[in-house]
């Protein structure tokens, strides 16, 4: 009876305790690991995002940087004529002779034929860079968001601005981006990127 007895209140008290509810200090330790490791998979996937961001972010911009240059590149290789001044959709001024081969446009005559040419341009009104041509009333917007009024010189070979429209000069196109187009992205303190710029020379197959 003893034995019996003493073998009853023995799986009675292995009851009770696997029956007893978590303490307190239990709960606790649980509840801080549990937020512990939601907080890590939160960051992790917030950190996904904006590298997911930042990728398309950049290839957004390599695309426009791409389709700003690649048919001025083409135009610029092949032209006759390329003159650097101050222009807009109606005007152009030539670069005076002894003065820095810098400005806000290029013209580029693709025969030998003055009335005929390609004129890009910096606006001023919308921070865009713009294309026309002599028989356009019209004109298309190749980059947005440029910051530099600037945008184009003639250089060297070693890439000092030159103070003559020299025949063997290299023309030198700084595009300085304060938004991306796609995706939508402000450049600056906040944002991706604090700056970015397109930067390329570009050089003549024929001689005037």
């Amino acid at each position: 009876m003893k034995i019996t007895q003493g073998i009853r209140i023995g799986h009675g008290e292995a009851y009770r305790r696997a029956s007893q509810a978590y303490t307190l200090t239990e709960v606790m330790v649980t509840m801080v690991i549990m937020l512990l490791v939601m907080a890590a998979l939160l960051s992790s996937h917030l950190f996904g995002l904006r590298l997911s961001e930042l990728a398309r972010a950049k290839l957004g911009a390599s695309d426009e940087a791409r389709a700003a240059i690649s048919a001025m590149l083409s135009e610029i290789r092949s032209a006759k004529l390329i003159r650097i001044g101050t222009g807009s959709l109606t005007t152009f001024q030539e670069v005076a002779p002894n003065t820095p081969q810098i400005g806000n446009s290029i013209q580029i005559y693709p025969t030998t034929s003055t009335n005929v040419f390609i004129r890009y341009y910096w606006d001023t009104a919308d921070q865009k860079l713009k294309r026309t041509t002599n028989a356009a009333s019209f004109v298309s917007v190749v980059a947005n968001s440029i910051s530099n009024r600037n945008v184009f010189t003639s250089e060297d070979y070693r890439g000092t601005i030159l103070a003559n429209n020299e025949n063997n000069r290299v023309i030198g196109l700084t595009l300085q981006f304060y938004q991306l187009q796609y995706p939508r992205v402000t450049i600056g303190p906040g944002h991706y990127y604090d700056f970015y710029q397109l930067r390329s020379k570009i050089t003549r197959r024929t001689l005037e």
